[in-house]
């Protein structure tokens, strides 16, 4: 299950990440390059954090190939997906939604403490996005007013409780995902934001 999720939100990621570097107007290796980071930037962050080197995708080739299937396919069919914002948007939330899950579950094999599992979980899942906006010269999303890793956060707190009831792993994984993406896509809906500070 936890396979599945890691190589989902990897093609949701490398998906998101193409789709910047083609409004940014970059060249095929700098799409290449976008979509890869974005897709293993906070996974590999994570793995170096809890020392399981080599990192994920450097064991395993399957990710090199998803990654650069998905960003074929995101530019040839980049004009059915490409209504950017609206793409871009859908595929940053599925993969936010995924890899919170993935980094929780890497930190209880860990084992590690809940609440650095659940800050894994949001770093695996925000920690791409910021390398692909900051490379892409855009201020990163989880610095904005939107709610990002707060919807991560969520997620893995829902998670942890949904442990402590008598249902399958398989369902605490689907329904924590949910709570992610869904709070996410409210939050943008209703123009939901944590307050800031002004000068």
């Amino acid at each position: 299950m936890i396979y599945t999720i890691d190589i989902l939100g990897t093609v949701a990621f490398a998906i998101s990440g193409v789709l910047v570097a083609i409004n940014k107007k970059m060249d095929l290796f700098g799409i290449l390059i976008i979509g890869f980071v974005t897709a293993v930037g906070g996974g590999t962050l994570r793995d170096l954090l809890i020392g399981d080197t080599p990192v994920s995708w450097m064991r395993d080739i399957t990710f090199t190939y998803v990654i650069v299937a998905s960003a074929i396919f995101a530019i040839l069919f980049r004009s059915k997906i490409n209504y950017l914002r609206t793409s871009l948007f859908l595929f940053d939330t599925i993969g936010i939604g995924l890899y919170t899950l993935v980094g929780i579950e890497k930190g209880l094999n860990a084992e590690l403490h809940p609440i650095i599992c659940i800050a894994l979980g949001t770093m695996t899942a925000s920690f791409g996005g910021v390398i692909r906006d900051i490379l892409c010269n855009e201020i990163p999303v989880i610095f904005r007013k939107e709610i990002y890793a707060t919807a991560c956060i969520l997620g893995g707190v829902t998670f942890f409780l949904l442990r402590e009831l008598p249902i399958t792993n398989n369902v605490v994984f689907i329904i924590a995902g949910i709570v992610v993406i869904v709070v996410r896509l409210l939050a943008v809906k209703f123009k939901i934001a944590l307050p800031t500070v002004y000068k």
